[in-house]
């Protein structure tokens, strides 16, 4: 690889960092300001003691924290709420703790931000002339398709754990008002700013910047205490210049010959299987990063490999980083589900959520 060529990647891969490390910081200082534990703290309300409301009020939470701030945010976020909660209320944490780790994979299509893999394909969207509104119409049926299997699987397999009823409503911890209600308004702003094809490296840093700002004035602690991931991100920038350099010293034929061809119900169902095989031997971002080159010659053909990397990626516990970042966060609350029991059931809804998934991309197109 040249200098001009690792420009051309570098080039590729800095706004989807820069996006990362912002959201990451919205995210945190949000955190801090109390919107997931207010949130959180709603849904016990407005459950009205019922488990089975509550637990779909999380759900919406859920996806609406995927979409709109990404798996990861999810996965590091919102678990650590679903457990507490299901503490003070006495219920299992299982049913809430799969919600969050489930849904922060399955409900990362709609938007190119909710995933890391989605950002990377909207350059491949936008050569294809589709673009960000164009992807936005590809993966509305998946998308959808792909929540509703997730919560029909969680539902059959947890439905004795969330009959019944809960006695106490959970008590919110005290929050700085002004912080939060700006984090609040920050974090309902960026969606539909995302939505309508701002680039998301400019819409989060603007808001990276206001709630930085906010927490400024009203505790400079907790902006210290702000975890920027540049460890990862620049792993991720190396992660990409491997990969790139892998493709060009022979690595494409075999991964051609792997995803085949076409758009046909059948080409698009290997699509779709190659990915989620190569996210859950390995992890769902190399596997996309490597399976791109393959794949991106139509859209039909880039979305079923979302579909594969992003929604599959259920059975290994390395298979996406949204599941070691859930995973952390279980075993500080003291919550361990079996690796075994978590293969069998994420197999389950991959296969569920994924099938779901394709069959509407299949429909749509």
């Amino acid at each position: 690889m040249n200098a001009a060529e690792l420009g051309d990647v570098l080039l590729r891969v800095l706004p989807v960092l820069l996006f990362f490390l912002a959201i990451t910081v919205v995210a945190e200082i949000a955190d801090a300001a109390g919107v997931f534990d207010v949130a959180g703290h709603w849904a016990t309300r407005a459950g009205r003691h019922r488990t089975p409301v509550l637990w779909l009020l999380f759900v919406l939470v859920a996806v609406a924290c995927t979409v709109v701030l990404s798996l990861d945010t999810t996965a590091v976020l919102l678990t650590p709420v679903g457990l507490a909660i299901a503490a003070q209320l006495e219920i299992s944490p299982v049913p809430f703790a799969l919600t969050t780790l489930w849904l922060a994979n399955t409900a990362s299509l709609l938007l190119p931000v909710s995933n890391l893999t989605n950002l990377l394909a909207l350059h491949h969207f936008e050569l294809l002339g589709v673009g960000h509104a164009g992807y936005v119409r590809i993966a509305v049926l998946p998308a959808v398709a792909a929540v509703v299997g997730t919560v029909l699987v969680l539902y059959v397999l947890h439905r004795r754990e969330l009959a019944g009823r809960y006695l106490p409503d959970a008590p919110p911890n005290p929050h700085d008002q002004v912080l939060l209600r700006v984090s609040a308004a920050v974090c309902v702003a960026v969606g539909p700013l995302f939505a309508v094809g701002l680039p998301p490296a400019w819409v989060s840093g603007v808001a990276a910047a206001v709630l930085v700002g906010t927490a400024w004035t009203r505790d400079r602690g907790l902006v210290r205490r702000v975890a920027v991931p540049w460890k990862m991100a620049l792993a991720v920038a190396a992660l990409f210049v491997v990969i790139d350099a892998a493709l060009q010293l022979g690595l494409k034929p075999a991964l051609a010959s792997l995803a085949g061809d076409g758009t046909s119900t059948a080409a698009l169902a290997r699509v779709a299987g190659s990915g989620a095989l190569a996210a859950n031997a390995v992890n769902n971002l190399p596997a996309y990063i490597a399976l791109e080159a393959v794949t991106a010659d139509a859209p039909q053909r880039l979305m079923a490999l979302l579909i594969g990397v992003n929604v599959a990626p259920l059975v290994t516990p390395w298979a996406s980083l949204a599941t070691l970042l859930w995973a952390q966060r279980c075993r500080t609350r003291g919550i361990r589900i079996p690796v075994r029991s978590l293969a069998v059931q994420g197999l389950l809804c991959a296969v569920v959520a994924g099938g779901l998934a394709l069959g509407a991309l299949v429909l749509r197109a």
